[in-house]
């Protein structure tokens, strides 16, 4: 079929929604992403040249450039319709490079979401190719090789190969290794509290210590308590004052890259890899059975949480319509915009909230489905009004001791009809009520209870906790998060346990050699400093060589220093405390990319590996003769399996238990959810009690 116009896109299904709206004048084809960048056998940046970067065509690409340029010279006219941001735009300045375009022709396409309107809408008002966006990404590429391959050859040489170091991943991995530094050094502090159960007429309530006189009194010891104990007389108790107040809580802000992100792995238990590609999905369109293929949100890699006025005043019809005039807030709030952001184009949103997530769910997956809802919610709720509180504060005392109990009730829901935002320590916010009481009543103590506690270390860094410090302290950018924390993961610098991040020894050897030899790269602020720089390059405020040039000279001479200081750092391999069955030479454990284990001492003559299993003392429930053993999947998830695999093919998620189902008599497991854990059978529907 014969076309006017050429449309080049990155990905296959964006090229596939696109094509639809666009009409039998255009073919519209994909570049499956960049299809030229630096070299990765060598440096090709000239430092003594300005930093003038040397691009090739990407290993693999010839065949599609070639059909690329065939169906250039079909066309009357090219459209470079790359994603609306820094790679896409420099993807289109490579394209315009290899097509033999000129680059000041207006025919760069962006659009902020995947419709037909928005799409025809934005080939109405094609422009130039932005430079200073193409200048901002060159930059960054340019900084980003000169570390790596300027840092990666001296960790290869002076600890071992396939290491690397990087202005984000470099700054990550210090934040986790500062983090457990601090919980090595953490001395825990003990302290008390008091909790009472209270009786007023024939209704019950908790109150806890609070002070003396009424004044504020923390219990650090046993001996404090008791002092405190020792003072109460009897079960009456006195209302010294009640206290009322309405209190208001806003909603969230709509989705940017780093929230969804986190509130994804809050709410989803998705990781940072799995949210961006989801979401991918369904900016680059859905079918929608007879409705055709749409893009569903807009673009997900975005700083900014402003929303269009066309979608504020759809959004606002919905909520009338849906839950009445009183919930429609009459000014949405706008957020704060951080130091860094960049504000090109909109926050994550439904491309139109009348698409609900019950309409559509049954052309989605699960996952598609899950986070499709998640930013339909959170978009509702940020143009709804506040929710109501009542709170009340009680205070109740014997003598001069004081115990206090607070309550609130919800007065009007507002926009938490539709959506709560979650917290990283999973904690609900629950309705206390009080019982009515006034200044005077006497009331009844049931039971009081002293509580020894200590004071916690701070938590370890999750995904979500990790991405939310790094954006606090403007390291990196939307882009750079998920791609960051999955290289640290895969050269084994840090391990996630139970979700949560673990320095391993190569980690902590590494950074210290980064932070001892190139200080600068981790250090925080000069990060966050070039990232500003890089964002002035972008506005078309500086000139990106002169930036490179102002980082590399000090660290050209912080290279030199490290060649010839760095000492050699040999890894000693662990005893296994066991024989290779193969040829006698002790066994050790080393350690892969993967983690650690085991291999034969006598290597390259005997190349015997084993994986490390863990053993949990439970004999396997399907054949009777072999031990279940810890494993882990490639993905790196636990789960459970016969020693004597593949003899026994027994494999399972959850963990046995070593009892056996007094109903149907199959292997009882342990299931884990939300800090506690409840014992049920693999088979039928028998359950034991919870156990935190």
């Amino acid at each position: 079929m014969a076309y006017k116009y050429l449309v080049i896109v990155e990905s296959p299904a964006k090229a596939k929604t696109i094509e639809k709206y666009l009409g039998r004048n255009y073919k519209v084809v994909a570049s499956l992403g960049h299809i030229r960048d630096l070299p990765k056998s060598r440096m090709a940046v000239d430092v003594e040249n300005n930093y003038q970067p040397e691009y090739i065509s990407i290993r693999g690409k010839g065949p599609l450039i070639k059909e690329l340029k065939k169906y250039a010279k079909k066309a009357e006219k090219v459209f470079l319709a790359a994603d609306p941001d820094r790679e896409g735009e420099a993807i289109a300045w490579h394209l315009s490079f290899l097509l033999g375009l000129d680059v000041t022709d207006k025919n760069r396409v962006v659009f902020n979401e995947i419709t037909k309107e928005a799409v025809k809408n934005a080939f109405k008002e094609p422009r130039s190719i932005d430079m200073d966006l193409v200048n901002s990404q060159q930059a960054r590429r340019i900084l980003d090789r000169l570390v790596g391959y300027t840092i990666s050859p001296i960790l290869w040489k002076k600890v071992k190969k396939g290491l690397s170091a990087g202005r984000v991943q470099s700054v990550a991995l210090k934040l986790i290794c500062e983090r457990e530094e601090e919980i090595n050094q953490f001395k825990p502090e003990e302290y008390w509290s008091i909790g009472a159960n209270f009786k007023k007429d024939k209704k019950k309530f908790k109150a806890n210590f609070y002070g003396i006189k009424g004044k504020k009194k923390a219990l650090g010891t046993a001996e404090d308590v008791q002092k405190i104990i020792k003072e109460l007389d009897g079960d009456q108790f006195e209302v010294m004052s009640v206290t009322k107040k309405e209190r208001i809580r806003n909603p969230a802000l709509p989705f940017k890259t780093s929230s969804l992100q986190q509130e994804a792995a809050r709410k989803l238990n998705f990781r940072t890899r799995k949210t961006m590609m989801v979401a991918q999905q369904l900016y680059e369109g859905i079918s929608l059975g007879r409705g055709g293929t749409v893009g569903l949100i807009t673009y997900m890699r975005t700083d900014s949480t402003r929303i269009a006025l066309s979608a504020k005043n759809e959004v606002a019809e919905y909520i009338i319509k849906e839950f009445g005039a009183d919930y429609a807030a009459s000014k949405p709030r706008t957020g704060k915009k951080a130091e860094g952001d960049q504000d090109a184009h909109e926050g994550i949103r439904p491309s139109s909230v009348l698409r609900t997530p019950k309409e559509i769910e049954k052309y989605l997956t699960k996952d598609q489905y899950k986070l499709y809802n998640l930013i339909w919610s959170r978009l509702v709720a940020s143009q709804m009004t506040p929710a109501i509180f009542d709170t009340i504060k009680v205070d109740i005392a014997q003598k001069d001791i004081y115990f206090r109990a607070n309550g609130s009730t919800i007065k009007f829901p507002g926009y938490q009809k539709v959506y709560i935002e979650g917290n990283d320590e999973g904690k609900e916010d629950k309705e206390n009520i009080l019982p009515v009481m006034e200044k005077g009543d006497n009331v009844k103590s049931i039971d009081i209870e002293p509580k020894q506690h200590f004071t916690q270390p701070p938590a370890r860094f999750s995904e979500s906790t990790l991405i939310r410090v790094l954006e606090e302290n403007g390291v990196g950018r939307p882009s750079t998060y998920a791609p960051t924390l999955e290289t640290i993961q895969r050269r084994y610098y840090v391990k996630l346990q139970n979700k949560r991040f673990e320095v391993t020894e190569l980690g902590g050897i590494v950074n210290g050699l980064i932070n001892e030899f190139f200080p600068h790269i981790v250090d925080v602020h000069f990060t966050a400093d070039m990232e500003k720089d890089l964002d002035e390059v972008e506005e078309g405020n500086k000139e990106w060589e002169k930036v490179i040039d102002q980082f590399y000279k000090p660290f050209a001479i912080e290279v030199e220093k490290a060649e010839e200081n760095m000492e050699k750092i040999q890894i000693k391999d662990e005893p296994a405390g066991f024989d290779c069955e193969l040829c006698g030479h002790p066994m050790v454990i080393k350690l892969g990319r993967y983690g650690k284990f085991y291999a034969c001492s006598n290597f390259p003559d005997c190349r015997n590996t084993k994986p490390i299993v863990k053993e949990i003392g439970v004999t396997c429930p399907v054949c009777g003769e072999g031990h279940v053993i810890e494993r882990k999947s490639k993905k790196n998830r636990l789960f459970y399996g016969c020693d004597r695999y593949p003899t026994c093919e027994f494999v399972s998620w959850d963990k046995p238990v070593g009892r056996n189902c007094p109903k149907c008599d199959h292997y009882l497991v342990e299931k884990k959810a939300k800090g506690s854990k409840q014992v049920v059978c693999s088979h039928c529907d028998y359950k034991e009690e919870v156990q935190k």
